[in-house]
């Protein structure tokens, strides 16, 4: 079974006399980004420079950046959808989202107190060795890939409704050439680079959101009262849009009620938390102190985002209707687009302008995301996983490597999203959530927190909780077994909830213990005492290798791998 995301039928959002001047424009604005993006390029080979800007990038100007993270097309334009639809599990999602800066805050002192930024180099505190740094490297690729599909395939949408070509043929070129922009923008960016354009974008996202909600608030004679009203009585089901169980994946048996709530929660604020990106970014910071400011301006930044986003998406219900909304896309994603083109009716010029700032940003959305997301995965491939020797065999210095590397990432990606631009992916971005949730955060945990945790301990949680968070949701909801799934004529949704993390982050700990305890060893190693020679008598047990070459000591900044 086919299914689109667009509908075939869906009306122009545009309109013809529009589009010529917002399309003119926003080639206008994409030429000025990438043109902007080659200035901004550095031409230094210091990989220092490259990867984390040499760390010298000031707090506030670092903090408004990372706010530029959690901006990406996908929030963008998928929550107001989400909240106009759903109404209170929209809503939900949302508050998930800008609590887990809370919990990166909780552990960004102690990374960027190691002076490493990549997983590998994390995982590497207590395991030193070629295993742990190529496990870090294949987590942080597999966060990486589907994250990037679930982009491109959101800017692809994107582009394709602002142009009024909602077919499945436009939806892939409009894919293919906004992956195309993509690639050249992160083949020559560096972080440096990279935070110009993160920090540019927050100011011009929350001004276009207070816009576009302001204007729909005067159609209510600014009164939030009326526009929430309005919100539920143009909603699917008034009686139950502000209560949960909307969503349709949050309701019936197979979520198990409480225990899907809780599992979906668990990944949306540990995930979001532990993506590889935000661990590059924060190493990019002065010092530790400069470390935890940049967290706190990025925390109120993101708020404010996520509460312009909430109230875009209520306003999205009043102003157009959760029926029209989900009569274009099924999840919602051309509801900014639909409210700019509503808020300014009898302002022709004025719609124009909305229209097109909208689509500004979210074509910045599109373009920073993607190249972080890659460029933080090329990072681990070129330092985790290719390493020194690889580099030496090769014959070619590491930023060519890096280089290389960003430009295959975007090709197999972008590969991706076009093969399978006829199925729902949107599962892609839970599953890359659950693993975060999964692999990183307790490892991470378990390196700072715990000295016990060593070499074998860390093989076992990470590769663990990869096959964990594979496995079940391969036979999850979101696979098969209902009308949204990946294949919905197949049944075989063996694991009833439709994200793993209530099972696999619990169980990534567990693993994680009994590999660097190994309670089963504490009984026999009385026995061979007692029955042991004279010699062996009292002698103390050797040391955890693994944990004694990367013992942890306190220098300049804090903590040192």
């Amino acid at each position: 079974m086919t299914t689109h995301l667009l509908s075939v039928g869906a009306p122009d959002l545009i309109g013809t006399a529009a589009r010529g001047a917002v399309i003119s424009a926003f080639l206008v604005f994409i030429g000025l980004c990438l043109l902007w993006v080659f200035t901004l390029a550095t031409q230094d080979d210091d990989p220092e420079r490259l990867y984390v800007a040499g760390r010298s990038l000031p707090p506030v100007f670092n903090g408004v950046a990372m706010a530029g993270e959690q901006i990406t097309v996908v929030i963008l334009v998928s929550l107001p959808g989400a909240i106009a639809i759903f109404g209170y599990d929209g809503v939900s999602t949302a508050v998930d989202s800008a609590l887990a800066l809370g919990v990166f805050l909780l552990l960004a002192s102690r990374i960027r107190a190691t002076r490493r930024y990549t997983l590998g180099e994390l995982f590497s505190l207590r395991a030193e060795g070629p295993g742990a740094r190529i496990a870090g490297a294949v987590v942080t690729l597999c966060i990486a890939v589907p994250l990037l599909m679930v982009q491109l395939r959101a800017g692809g949408i994107t582009a394709s409704l602002l142009i009024g070509m909602p077919s499945e043929r436009a939806q892939v070129v409009c894919t293919v050439l906004m992956g195309l922009l993509i690639t050249c923008f992160a083949g020559v960016a560096d972080l440096r680079g990279t935070s110009f354009v993160q920090a540019a974008k927050v100011p011009v996202a929350l001004a276009t959101l207070a816009a576009v909600t302001l204007l729909a608030l005067r159609l209510f004679d600014w009164s939030p009262g009326s526009l929430l009203s309005a919100a539920m009585d143009k909603s699917v089901s008034p009686d139950e849009y502000l209560s949960p169980g909307l969503w349709a994946h949050s309701t019936g048996l197979g979520s198990l009620g409480t225990l899907g709530t809780l599992s979906d929660h668990i990944v949306v604020i540990l995930g979001t938390a532990m993506m590889p990106h935000l661990l590059l970014r924060v190493s990019a910071s002065r010092d530790v102190p400069g470390a935890r400011r940049s967290l706190s301006v990025a925390v109120g930044l993101t708020g404010l985002f996520y509460l312009l986003l909430v109230t875009t998406g209520f306003a999205a219900a009043a102003v157009v209707g959760s029926g029209r909304i989900g009569a274009v896309d099924a999840k919602g994603q051309g509801a900014p687009i639909l409210l700019a083109s509503e808020v300014l009716p009898h302002h022709p010029t004025g719609r124009v302008v909305l229209i097109t700032l909208v689509a500004c940003v979210a074509f910045l959305a599109v373009l920073t995301a993607v190249a972080s997301v890659t460029f933080a995965a090329a990072v681990s491939v070129t330092r985790d996983l290719i390493g020194q020797k690889g580099r030496t065999r090769l014959g070619i210095g590491e930023p060519t490597v890096l280089r290389l590397s960003v430009v295959a990432l975007c090709a197999v990606s972008l590969f991706l999203t076009t093969a399978v631009h006829r199925y729902p992916i949107e599962f892609l971005l839970a599953f890359s959530l659950s693993l975060a949730a999964s692999c990183v955060f307790p490892a991470l945990v378990y390196s700072f927190l715990w000295p016990g945790f060593d070499r074998r301990g860390l093989l076992w949680l990470v590769y663990g909780g990869l096959s964990l968070c594979v496995l079940l949701t391969l036979f999850s909801p979101s696979v098969s077994g209902t009308a949204y799934a990946l294949l919905p004529e197949e049944d075989f949704d063996l694991f009833p909830l439709h994200t793993p993390g209530l099972v696999s982050v619990p169980a990534a700990f567990l693993l994680g213990w009994l590999g660097s305890a190994r309670p089963w060893e504490r009984t026999a190693r009385p026995r061979r005492t007692a029955w042991g020679d004279a010699g062996d008598q009292g002698r103390a047990p050797a040391p955890d290798r693994g944990a004694s070459q990367a013992g942890i000591g306190y220098g300049r900044d804090g903590v040192t791998g």
